[in-house]
């Protein structure tokens, strides 16, 4: 495609009612670049965004998308299915995240608010999204407000994509700038029947002291004080039973990470390592090299009785040769990420015990894939005790006392959770709930023997997790992660 187009022209739409995912080059951010060309023509390679579009990204988004694999069209229907749950006159309100620091002007990576992106697909912080439905019942509007454009700011922190884009490549029905929130949204609140918004509720993932010392971030704080009213109900119900659900876009990306970082993980079996923290590296390394835009979590990589720690993440000690090494790890790819565990031994070659217990937890995990279908009428929970049961029964044949709730020590993790632009997505959504198609999950079966005279002493000090992210289908599951080996036979032929 040609980077040169018309001021003028206007791009085609993906669909009826929603801008192309880009710029219409009338921009008024975008201005000072068209002095440069005719009245007819600018150069689309000169325009500059807060994140990568088609046209200066080419070689990341394809035509039409808005993210890496999913096209503006697609978080346009996101909006109108959040609607259609919201009673007429409603508003949903969704902010972007913060910048966290971690010192004076040090940051840390950003990382968007889930909701916030799965709505609107705009990766900046600083900017509030409010869907509002209308009094009939049978429309929306989207409002989009972020930060503009400002050449002084940009010098330091980069582009931003500015008011004007927020509405020509974000589809945004109504925008303006984020510094006049405080005259906008009490409008908005008082004409509304209803308000679904988590912005005065705590995030459940910041600590107490926390929460206690410094507060909530600033923005959110800002927002909050704006909304002290009693129309307000919980936005998360909503957005779970949106977000659990994986169309097939969400999924080919969930596949492309799953792909990219199951390699990793081979790669990283292939080699022999002394220490866990440049196996850390590693892998981190591979998960980007492979396709990945970066880690999707911080790295568990535990050797020997490490791995008895289950979120062991210091990755600081020596790998010895006679022991295994336990990795939990993933890539993030267009904000969806994987999650992959794979164990095996520092050497290349299991030895004995090492390979009763280690394939013990893989029969199981074997067995529970295939459960991972609509037509098997499963649940997490049930997914879970029947995990407790085989390994129980795998366990006893190699030894295990497996009396006195003896699964619920050397097993002390759920076996599951769901996936998408969390690792653990949907926060809150049942575990209950039966499994059905579009519902992407882990299955990570694992034993973890401690050091106690309870256990067969060639056993302890082992821990051994097998995962793999999985989506259910009807009739039978789709592996994400199938790249990353795990049969004891394509463990050891790595080093061969």
């Amino acid at each position: 495609m040609s980077m040169r187009r018309t001021i003028w022209q206007t791009l085609k739409h993906a669909n009826d009612g929603v801008r192309s995912s880009v710029c219409s080059f009338r921009c008024s951010c975008l201005r000072p670049a068209l002095r440069n060309y005719n009245s007819l023509s600018v150069n689309a390679s000169d325009l500059s965004f807060g994140q990568p579009v088609h046209e200066t990204h080419p070689h990341l988004l394809q035509p039409g998308e808005l993210t890496p694999g999913i096209t503006a069209q697609e978080y346009a229907d996101r909006r109108t299915k959040l609607a259609a749950a919201l009673p007429a006159k409603a508003i949903a309100i969704v902010a972007a995240s913060d910048i966290v620091f971690r010192s004076g002007s040090v940051f840390y990576e950003f990382h968007q608010d889930p909701d916030f992106f799965y709505l609107t697909g705009f990766n900046e912080p600083e900017a509030l999204a409010v869907i509002g439905k209308d009094a009939s019942g049978t429309d929306h509007t989207f409002h989009l407000y972020v930060r503009g454009k400002d050449p002084k700011a940009e010098i330091w922190d980069g582009a931003r994509s500015g008011i004007q884009a927020a509405r020509d490549v974000f589809n945004a029905d109504e925008t303006g700038d984020i510094s006049g929130i405080k005259h906008i949204l009490p409008e908005l609140v008082g004409a509304a029947s209803q308000v679904y918004t988590d912005i005065t509720h705590p995030d459940p993932n910041t600590s107490a002291l926390r929460r206690f010392l410094y507060g909530q971030p600033r923005k959110t704080t800002e927002f909050a004080e704006l909304l002290q009213s009693n129309k307000i109900s919980r936005l998360r119900p909503v957005m779970n039973d949106l977000r659990a659900f994986k169309s097939p876009a969400e999924i080919e990306v969930l596949r492309r990470a799953g792909k990219a970082s199951g390699r990793a993980h081979t790669d990283a079996m292939r080699k022999a390592w002394t220490r866990e923290k440049e196996l850390d590296a590693y892998l981190r390394y591979r998960f980007v090299a492979n396709g990945c835009d970066t880690t999707a979590f911080e790295p568990v990589v535990a050797g020997g009785k490490n791995a008895l720690g289950i979120h062991y993440v210091r990755n600081d000690d020596v790998l010895q040769d006679d022991e295994l090494v336990l990795v939990d790890g993933g890539g993030k790819y267009g904000n969806y990420i994987a999650d992959i565990t794979r164990t095996w031994p520092v050497s290349g070659k299991f030895t004995d015990p090492q390979r009763d217990l280690y394939q013990a937890v893989l029969n199981v995990q074997r067995s529970l894939i295939s459960l991972c279908r609509g037509s098997a009428n499963m649940s997490l929970d049930k997914l879970h005790s029947i995990a407790e049961d085989y390994l129980s029964k795998e366990l006893k044949q190699i030894g295990f006392d497996m009396s006195s709730k003896a699964i619920e020590k050397l097993f002390p993790h759920h076996l599951s959770h769901y996936i998408g632009l969390d690792v653990h997505d949907s926060i809150g959504y049942t575990r209950k709930t039966v499994l059905q198609e579009g519902h992407c999950i882990t299955i990570e079966p694992g034993i973890y023997v401690p050091d106690d005279e309870r256990w067969p002493k060639h056993f302890r000090n082992m821990g051994i997790r097998i995962e793999d992210s999985v989506c259910v289908q009807e009739d039978s599951p789709y592996v994400l992660t199938t790249e990353a080996v795990k049969e004891i036979v394509d463990i050891e032929e790595l080093r061969d």
